[in-house]
């Protein structure tokens, strides 16, 4: 479902945030992309969602080259990926259910079809209670599971969660990623950007590992393990 084709992404202040990356993720995988920060895994998310275009290689996403997209496409790119973030980025002033609702109402779903899906979808994530609150009135994991909705309710192809428990105690970041490991068992492919070294070691799916722009490991159910594996410095 997803490629990276020999990718480089060098800037014009000579930064080089990737550097030569080919990885193939398969439909319904879940991926735990690891690394230090400035290791290029925001880059590799920004260029998925076509925020960022690659200085070379090809980034593929179901089956199409992301660079080759006319900028009219790229809506409907971003409608088949849900974000999900550290910060939730949830509208203040708006309740769960707007928020939630806000996602339909972008890419113009009929009034009838916000009203059938956002009750359905705050249930799946336990927040069907608190529809009428707004952000302010929640739990750091309450807004997160808000997150999660808005981020499935187009029924996304992938999921991309950056630093998704980088806010939250870990009896609720252990919440945040049952949640995501029943999402994933229901078809959804995640790919998750984290420096949660204990939920990497323990839920053991694929790692692909980031340093300095460089894939330095790809390994299946593997753990948080060592950032550099071909010098043998630790991350």
């Amino acid at each position: 479902m997803i490629q990276f084709l020999n990718v480089s992404k060098h800037y014009p202040n000579g930064v080089r945030a990737l550097t030569d990356i080919s990885v193939a993720i398969k439909r319904g995988e879940f991926v735990f992309l690891v690394g230090p920060s400035g290791a290029g895994k925001t880059t590799m998310t920004r260029l998925l969602i076509r925020e960022e275009l690659s200085t070379r290689g090809q980034v593929i996403f179901t089956g199409k080259n992301l660079s080759r997209l006319k900028g009219r496409e790229v809506p409907y790119l971003r409608r088949k990926i849900g974000m999900v973030f550290q910060d939730f980025r949830l509208l203040p002033n708006h309740t769960v259910f707007e928020n939630v609702a806000f996602a339909l109402e972008v890419i113009g779903a009929p009034g009838r079809d916000i009203r059938r899906l956002v009750p359905g979808m705050l249930a799946r994530v336990g927040m069907e209670g608190k529809k009428n609150q707004l952000p302010s009135q929640l739990s750091g994991g309450e807004q997160q599971r808000v997150c999660l909705a808005r981020a499935l309710v187009n029924n996304p192809l992938l999921i991309i969660a950056d630093e998704p428990t980088g806010n939250l105690d870990p009896d609720t970041s252990w919440e945040i990623m049952k949640l995501l490991a029943d999402i994933n068992e229901k078809g959804t492919t995640i790919l998750m950007a984290t420096h949660a070294q204990e939920i990497v070691d323990t839920m053991k799916r694929r790692v692909i590992a980031l340093d300095t722009g460089r894939m330095v490991r790809d390994e299946k159910g593997g753990g948080y393990g060592r950032a550099v594996e071909n010098n043998g410095t630790s991350s």
